[in-house]
């Protein structure tokens, strides 16, 4: 048969595409073995009926059809005027590009920001879609920018104007509050991010899918810093604040000029979303913050249940999680690589979590756990967790 564009082939270039764990986890517990899963962030409460009755109605009163390809309007004002109150940013729905899922936008912005040939910059560690987005343009390889756990995985700009100046980038992914390290990025930070992206003309296109999940500091958007609007595209999403993971509404927030071009690119891919589902994210936005609050509450009480089991022993580092729904977890006293402290631990009890080098080099050494399950099993877990770290650091 013909063979398949270079661009399809190389999305995976690594073989393995960071899920091999989650994968092998999920075929282990539809055979029947019982599987602690802490890999993906998922919420076990699911989405709350009362949005489900919103879209069941909103199906059955016909909204079946086709929809406007940027979002419907009234989608469109409600998270315009959330990202104004949460950030002081003047924002109207000609910002706004409601797209599936927070996935979609980051492909989206990029599109948007990157010709054929630039290169873009993201920070390591970083989620693990994020290689694969840069690939799927016609671009040279990603470039990641490398951070330190010492410095607790912020990024430096010295780094980044380093990397900006020897590849040339067009652009520069952050996320904050980061995916998987849990670091939310203080203001001195961000700011001088701000001037490595205007001394060096960068779009910033910050992933912000977690700015409900904070539990120390303060989400501070890229966006709303001096000189800043005009070169930010912020995904945000559905997903996280509201645990619609499977209803894939998201949303990119932009200059009127990018949004226009971006509809078109809209317009030749998914055409649209489901007028139901839009319509149950435009009536979840309209519970406010304290429907948001009850949703990340589960993750605030699961984080400290952890820094209490945590605390109680030496061989599993922590690195502070100022917000998110993972714990990142130092494992390098056990002489193990992520991998196979995720395989030899899931082999041995069950127990299923994330290998750090599924996030670049940079998380090496290093294993995300995803704070979503009931407290109790998930106390439970994590002491396992911690005594198997002990028995193999005893052995290294």
């Amino acid at each position: 048969m013909p063979q398949l564009s270079t661009r399809i082939t190389t999305l995976n270039a690594g073989g393995d595409d960071g899920w091999g764990v989650f994968y092998r986890a999920r075929a282990m517990a539809e055979a029947g073995a019982p599987v602690t899963e802490l890999t993906i962030g998922e919420h076990d409460t699911g989405t709350d009926p009362a949005i489900l009755d919103a879209m069941h109605a909103a199906a059955r009163d016909g909204q079946t059809g086709y929809a406007m390809v940027p979002g419907n309007d009234s989608l469109r004002d409600v998270i315009a005027s959330r990202i104004t109150d949460r950030t002081g940013v003047g924002t109207t729905r000609d910002n706004i590009l409601v797209t599936a899922g927070g996935q979609a936008g980051l492909f989206a912005a990029h599109m948007a920001a990157c010709n054929p040939g630039d290169t873009a910059l993201f920070v390591e560690p970083f989620y693990a879609t994020y290689p694969g987005t840069h690939s799927a343009r016609p671009a040279p390889g990603p470039v990641p920018s490398p951070t330190r756990a010492e410095d607790d995985f912020l990024p430096d700009a010295g780094d980044l104007a380093r990397a900006a100046q020897d590849s040339g980038a067009a652009s520069l992914l952050v996320n904050s509050p980061n995916n998987p390290t849990g670091a939310v990025y203080p203001r001195e930070t961000l700011e001088a991010l701000s001037k490595v992206a205007q001394a060096h003309d960068l779009w910033v296109i910050s992933d912000e899918v977690y700015d409900t999940q904070i539990w120390q500091g303060a989400h501070l958007s890229p966006r709303a810093l001096p000189g800043m609007a005009e070169r930010t595209l912020v995904i945000g999403s559905m997903s996280k604040s509201h645990a619609m993971t499977g209803s894939r509404i998201g949303w990119v927030c932009a200059p009127h000029e990018v949004v226009e071009r971006m509809v078109d690119l809209a317009t030749t891919t998914t055409y649209g979303l489901p007028m139901y589902l839009q319509e149950g994210a435009r009536f979840g936005l309209s519970q406010g913050p304290a429907f948001e609050a009850r949703i990340s509450a589960p993750f605030r009480r699961r984080r400290a249940l952890a820094h209490e089991i945590l605390g109680a022993q030496d061989r599993v580092g922590l690195i502070p999680s100022g917000g998110g729904m993972f714990l990142f977890l130092d494992i390098r006293a056990t002489g193990l690589s992520g991998e196979a402290f995720a395989d030899a631990l899931l082999d041995t009890h069950g127990i299923a979590v994330m290998p750090g080098e599924s996030f670049g080099a940079s998380a090496a050494g290093f294993v995300r756990v995803a704070m979503t399950v009931p407290d109790a099993r998930f106390a439970e877990a994590l002491r396992t967790l911690c005594a198997f770290a002990a028995e193999h650091s005893a052995a290294a």
